[in-house]
């Protein structure tokens, strides 16, 4: 282990000083399981040890800690709970109410948020429930009193059809898919493509980094109803604050998705400019990835666009899935502690350290490096897709996914880059000289990997490269171990 990746309170999450009661827990659990469906008891353990005998380099993935894990695993999973706290359509949901209320206001006082909504069950969910939100308020809420009505139900037929073609006629601006952008902002074979009359912004041709000029001058010239910011696949910050000015300037309201670095947010690595929350009229989030929670979203709102995000249910979602609240608001609570602070750093420094190890090693990176939580390798420098790519470095054990680059040649599926992120192997203790190591991993693979032919899938690895990898990584991993303590 290097002097700098020693495992701690600091970095690695919550759960080593209760380990011998996790893994009490979990025996028991799992023979339970196992008593019904043997063969899904055996995945779980395997999944266990997969996922610790893997360098996990995806960076939309993490490792929750086995109190947010255990919180899923019970009898909230049974109960419906469609509405509100306090105004639910089904009886006896009292418990449900404090869940929701807790992980609502851990989720306010950790982003600093006048409105959180924890009930959307993704990050799709959460933007779904953002842009229909918006739509409420900017487009819906103005007809109704122009017609003088109360409630949609109050419009005859013929008004009703007005109102639907004007709420299907606006507009969104969002980050293009390829550089940098999410489905969710605005790709046509998405949902939110569909919704709105969409156009994309991307980045300078150049350097790879948002041009908030041409994003302006985008914006004067579309003049959206939504302007989209945030990212799943750039590496660089945003200044918010600039596009808080762009959607102003047109009339447009600043929707910002934060899933990917809502981490860096709750850990104070990204603030002033750089933290949406205070810029953005709605902010959306997953709750695991870099917040390590469970799988599920959050949205944050200002108090203009809050009563309609409240009508998430029943305007998008049906019943709130009231298992995976509990655990946001025991996830949410682990983010307040100042130790989380630390870890965030920790990331964002290791993301440095990690693009540091490619560009010594020649590596070609999007941007020409880091300032978040992931790196975007450009594959084609090695001769390589990136499905070849991935595939390759899986079959050493190393966990990425293929990601288009800006303008990409092979597209969204075969792509011509990797993403890699900081975020899991931070929380397994991972420091800035491990990550230099994976980098090193990383491209010796890579360099050991033929494309055959003209396919943009096979590829053959050289012989003896998965073997030597994969003992170099055990080490790595072996001086960092996932869930320590905790056996089955």
């Amino acid at each position: 282990m290097t002097a700098d990746s020693t495992v701690s309170s600091s970095t690695a999450a919550p759960g080593a000083e209760y380990a011998e009661t996790a893994s009490a827990a979990y025996r028991a659990a799992l023979e339970v399981i196992e008593s019904v469906e043997p063969r899904v008891a055996a995945a779980t353990r395997k999944e266990l040890a997969d996922q610790r005998d893997s360098l996990k380099l995806i960076a939309s993935e993490n490792y929750a800690s086995p109190a947010v894990l255990l919180t899923m695993g019970t009898w909230f999973s049974d109960k419906y709970a469609e509405g509100t706290v306090g105004h639910r359509f089904y009886a006896a949901c009292q418990n449900v109410d404090t869940v929701e209320a807790l992980a609502a206001e851990h989720a306010r006082e950790l982003f600093g948020a006048p409105y959180a909504y924890a009930q959307p069950h993704s990050g799709i969910d959460a933007n779904l429930v953002a842009y229909w939100a918006i739509l409420a308020t900017r487009v819906e809420a103005p007809g109704l009193a122009e017609l003088g009505a109360k409630h949609v139900n109050d419009l005859s037929e013929a008004d009703w059809e007005k109102l639907r073609a004007k709420l299907g006629n606006q507009r969104l601006l969002g980050m293009s898919l390829d550089t940098g952008g999410h489905l969710t902002h605005g790709f046509r074979p998405n949902i939110s493509g569909k919704m709105f009359h969409q156009r994309q912004y991307g980045t300078d041709p150049a350097t790879g980094f948002i041009d908030y000029d041409a994003v302006a001058a985008a914006a004067r010239e579309f003049k959206p109803l939504v302007l989209v910011a945030g990212y799943s696949a750039y590496p660089r910050r945003v200044n918010f604050a600039k596009m808080r000015e762009i959607a102003d300037e047109v009339g447009a309201t600043l929707m910002v998705d934060m899933a990917h670095f809502a981490g860096l947010v709750a850990g104070k690595v990204f603030t002033g400019d750089e933290d949406p929350v205070p810029h953005a009229h709605v902010t959306t989030t997953t709750t695991h990835k870099s917040l390590r929670g469970p799988r599920g979203g959050l949205v944050l709102a200002t108090e203009e666009y809050a009563p309609a995000v409240d009508k998430g249910c029943p305007m998008v979602l049906g019943g709130p899935l009231s298992h995976v609240m509990a655990a946001k608001a025991v996830a949410l609570a682990e983010a307040r502690r100042p130790e989380f602070r630390s870890y965030a750093q920790a990331v964002a420094d290791n993301a440095q350290a990690l693009a540091d190890g490619f560009l010594k090693r020649d590596g070609a990176l999007v941007t020409g490096g880091t300032d978040n939580h992931l790196v975007l390798l450009d594959v084609t420098s090695f001769g390589l897709t990136g499905r070849q790519a991935e595939s390759a470095l899986l079959d050493a054990g190393i966990v990425t996914n293929r990601n288009a680059v800006p303008a990409d040649p092979n597209g969204a599926w075969y792509t011509s880059g990797i993403r890699l992120g900081t975020p899991a192997l931070t929380t397994r203790g991972f420091g800035a000289d491990d990550f230099d190591r994976v980098a090193e991993l990383v491209v010796d693979v890579l360099k050991n990997t033929q494309p055959q032919g003209t396919s943009k899938a096979k590829y053959t690895l050289a012989d003896g490269t998965a073997e030597r990898v994969h003992s170099a990584a055990a080490e790595l991993l072996a001086a960092n171990p996932l869930y320590p303590g905790l056996t089955l």
